[in-house]
């Protein structure tokens, strides 16, 4: 297979889209807030950026796939002390190249192909049907698994808290989903990045709350990006069943996909250290309520939004005229149509932008009420 054909496969980068509104945002005499997209702009912390550059991370050989016992267990801390999911493996933890390439790669590694499907979130991060596309499985967005029907499911995605919308489920919601896949012989895989990001109890697929306490046929997907501002390292990981991940393992073997042996060790640091993401979840939080405000005297409805980095919101239009408007006064943000038909008539506000920035964008939107 060409790399013509499979990129034949994919659909347009979506943000190559907002060439015209990001220059008329940039225009503004007081310069662009750019509110488009979930890139931590704050800074990593000490204890990450000491482990970087620590004796141990100056290995020079190859870095192994599987990670440092050390990361893997710090990993399994982090789960209990965080999340309360008690008793995971540290076998069955694998780190990952950040959590999009997991994301993007997993039906493939997976083995899924034409006969499979894949089911999606109605509103949904795009690379979960990206990664469908690359196996050349089917996908279908939807938020009921019953609407299913009898076709053949491999993989079921949830991610709470959301993106694009912030919504959590909750545990029962969740319970249900599991049970549904686990009849059905489906894997399912919770992409749990804003996990610790939440003002609401947020679960892990990996709590007994909703695994009933065992790990058989899920995965939880992390990023180390937005909790602790590592997004340039790369830094993710998937954990779960311990039969699916020595299968993914296996596979990113053969690859040669391996995490750098630095940044293992700054994820180890991470992974010890809870203030830090604490402090993260408190600016994130406070951006949030304050952009919040100045949406809603805007003129936009907020709905969810009670967890990680956006707000979604409309003004019961088109969301692409919303971002316009909104554009006009120097601030730019996604159109809701990136994440699916059923965002059309919103927009996704991303809350990492310095404290700076996100006063400007406040100001401009009470000024323009």
């Amino acid at each position: 297979m060409t790399a013509t054909s499979i990129g034949a496969r994919l659909p347009d980068f979506p943000w190559d889209s907002l060439a015209e509104v990001t220059a008329t945002a940039a225009s503004h005499p007081g310069g662009i807030v750019d509110l488009s997209v979930g890139t931590p702009v704050d800074e990593v912390p000490t204890v990450i950026r000491a482990a970087l550059a620590s004796e141990p991370a100056q290995a020079p050989g190859y870095p192994t796939t599987w990670g440092t016992a050390e990361l893997r267990e710090a990993t399994v801390e982090a789960m209990s002390r965080r999340f309360g999911v008690a008793g995971l493996n540290p076998d069955a933890v694998l780190p990952t190249i950040g959590s999009k390439e997991l994301v993007a790669w997993l039906p493939t590694l997976l083995g899924l192909g034409a006969d499979d499907l894949v089911v999606l979130p109605e509103l949904a991060y795009p690379t979960y049907e990206v990664g469908a596309r690359l196996a050349g499985a089917q996908w279908l967005r939807s938020d009921s698994v019953v609407a299913v029907g009898p076709r053949r499911v491999r993989l079921v995605w949830i991610n709470s808290p959301s993106n694009p919308t912030g919504r959590v489920l909750p545990p029962e919601h969740l319970r249900k989903v599991v049970d549904w896949a686990r009849e059905r012989g489906a894997v399912v895989a919770s992409d749990e990045c804003y996990l610790a990001l939440s003002d609401v109890e947020a679960v892990s697929v990996l709590h007994p709350e909703v695994s009933g306490g065992s790990t058989e046929g899920l995965l939880a997907v992390h990023s180390l990006s937005k909790s602790s501002n590592m997004a340039g390292y790369r830094a993710g990981f998937v954990t779960g069943d311990p039969r699916l991940v020595a299968e993914l393992l296996e596979v990113r073997k053969h690859a040669g996909m391996m995490v750098p042996r630095p940044v293992q060790a700054a994820m180890t640091a991470a992974l010890r250290d809870d203030e830090h993401v604490h402090a993260q979840w408190a600016r994130y939080r406070a951006r949030r309520e304050r952009m919040r405000a100045a949406l809603t005297a805007f003129g936009l409805r907020i709905e969810h939004s009670e967890a990680g980095l956006y707000l979604w919101a409309t003004a019961g239009e088109h969301g692409r005229l919303t971002v316009a408007r909104l554009a006009a006064q120097g601030v730019l943000v996604a159109p809701g149509e990136f994440y699916g038909p059923a965002g059309a008539d919103y927009v996704r506000v991303a809350v990492t932008a310095t404290d700076e920035r996100i006063d400007q964008a406040v100001e401009r939107l009470h000024a323009a009420r």
